[in-house]
């Protein structure tokens, strides 16, 4: 029997090596490493050729409109119920509603946000959404350029691609149906989540870091500060949250772990990459959109609309990036659309109240983020 058995697997043996080299699927695709780091020291982000030539096709920026004939009257002159953009010229309105309509509804149209029979009326709520939407869009691109955005900005396009609701969207996740009497504690893992990159980390971490903007400071760092305790730290659950959340980020942006951290030393900020601050900055951007663009929308949104829980869809590292380390591969969408960086002012008193505005952006840190 042992002789049969070695007969055997020496065959398949055989047949898979000629399958390997006379087969050209077998091949290992040609990759292409980029390097943001000393030699030798694994600081270098590896990808496939073909993957990497895909999502960059995938995320080429629209054309701008051509620019707005000059004029001199103002939109809120013009038009009635121009509660964010009514500072700006009527043919410049024009233009950015015509964006819009390419960045967000290209299929639908005009009617997807508006009453075609009466355009001052706010009776569906995609206007409503729509217009705290441009203000968030303002608030992104004024007070979080210097800190995660840059010069390049966003658009509506950045995130809604062409589609009436973006593709990466994300609502808090209510696991697996419990059966009734005893269930054991599993810490939400092993249910192979894509938000984890399927792997058996906790399913939701998006809930536990992204989704208010009350969130600890310290949440997400795990790693003691010293060669000895000097006060109770963190469980191993915590730190396989935060596992969990590292693998969205790397995924959400197309990276590895050495485009922020340092291989030698992956917790000591001075050693790492300059983008490990700037992500720091985008996590507090994202629990400032959901926290006070998003949430409180919920009731504006139909039930349909909602999660699982009731909760209002939320924004998270891939919305914007898509899988590329800058939205739209780093594109400058914001200089022909200056209106979407203007500072966020408040809506203009109509019949019916107009959405809170954002409160302040967390000022940003003198030192070192302490995660």
């Amino acid at each position: 029997m042992r002789v049969f058995f070695t007969v055997v697997g020496a065959a398949i043996a055989f047949f898979l090596t000629v399958a390997m080299f006379g087969t050209a699927g077998w091949d290992r695709p040609p990759l292409v490493t980029s390097q943001n780091g000393y030699r030798g020291t694994a600081m270098a982000q590896v990808e496939t050729k073909a993957d990497a030539a895909e999502v960059k096709a995938a995320n080429v920026a629209p054309a701008p409109a051509d620019p707005a004939e000059p004029g001199e009257e103002l939109a809120g002159k013009t038009y009635e119920n121009v509660q964010v953009l009514q500072n700006i010229t009527t043919n410049e309105f024009n233009r950015l509603m015509a964006s819009m309509t390419e960045w967000v509804s290209p299929e639908q149209g005009c009617t997807y946000c508006h009453n075609t029979e009466n355009m001052a009326d706010d009776s569906l709520y995609q206007k409503k959404v729509a217009r705290r939407m441009l203000q968030m869009t303002q608030h992104i691109n004024s007070t979080w350029k210097d800190k995660h955005v840059g010069g390049a900005g966003v658009t509506c396009y950045t995130c809604h691609r062409g589609q009436p609701v973006p593709a990466n969207i994300w609502f808090t996740d209510p696991g697996p149906n419990a059966t009734s009497g005893f269930v054991p504690r599993n810490n939400g893992q092993n249910m192979a989540s894509p938000s984890v990159g399927l792997a058996s980390l906790p399913y939701d971490t998006l809930t536990e870091y992204f989704s208010t903007k009350n969130i600890d400071e310290t949440a997400i760092r795990v790693n003691a500060t010293t060669a000895l305790p000097t006060s109770k730290g963190k469980p191993i659950q915590e730190a396989e949250k935060t596992f969990g959340l590292m693998i969205h980020m790397s995924q959400g942006l197309g990276v590895n772990c050495t485009f922020c951290h340092n291989t030698r030393a992956v917790s000591d900020w001075s050693q790492s990459t300059p983008q490990r601050t700037t992500a720091w900055h985008g996590i507090r951007m994202v629990r400032d959109i959901n926290g006070d663009y998003m949430e409180p929308l919920t009731s504006t949104f139909p039930a349909n609309r909602l999660g699982a829980l009731g909760d209002v869809p939320k924004v998270n590292c891939t919305t914007c990036h898509n899988g590329v380390s800058k939205p739209l591969n780093g594109a400058n969408v914001i200089d022909a659309y200056p209106e979407l960086a203007a500072p966020v002012v408040a809506a203009a008193a109509t019949t019916e109240p107009a959405p809170p505005a954002p409160a302040p952006a967390a000022p940003t840190p003198e030192q070192k983020p302490p995660q």
